[in-house]
């Protein structure tokens, strides 16, 4: 796949079934109240998201989502179509998310991983940092 195909642009409403169904693909939709359409759709409306879609031939064909706080900058997610992967879609989606977070002024950009796909990150020139992810459920 020649990277001058792929289209990126920002998420569109038209888009949350495509992202489901590559969600759902790629083990991704663990949590529909977190990655599902209600979710897509605050993400969408959220002004220190950016929420990124990947397009070839006008088909949907992966996503990224990421927030910059004015400290702070972090994927929190990258899904590709099995159909597409391989294909730099998600060097691409991350490339142009990167460079619209530090438009947006974030000196540094993180990524919660896993050592599954650590090596993936790094061939991106993240670096592995000694820190554990902790997680809460609910709003108490």
């Amino acid at each position: 796949m020649n990277i001058e195909s792929i289209a990126v642009r920002r998420f569109r409403e038209a888009d949350i079934a495509p992202l489901v169904r590559i969600l759902t693909a790629n083990d991704q939709y663990d949590f529909p109240e977190v990655e599902g359409p209600e979710a897509m759709r605050r993400v969408g409306l959220c002004s220190a998201a950016v929420f990124l879609c990947a397009e070839i031939d006008n088909k949907v064909a992966g996503c990224i989502r990421a927030t910059y706080d004015g400290a702070r900058a972090i994927i929190h997610l990258l899904s590709v179509d099995p159909q597409f992967q391989n294909q730099n879609i998600g060097r691409t989606l991350v490339r142009a998310a990167c460079t619209e977070l530090k438009h947006r002024g974030a000196p540094t950009v993180a990524v919660p991983t896993t050592e599954d796909s650590q090596s993936y990150w790094e061939g991106l020139d993240f670096e592995l940092l000694p820190v554990f992810l902790m997680l809460k459920t609910g709003a108490r």
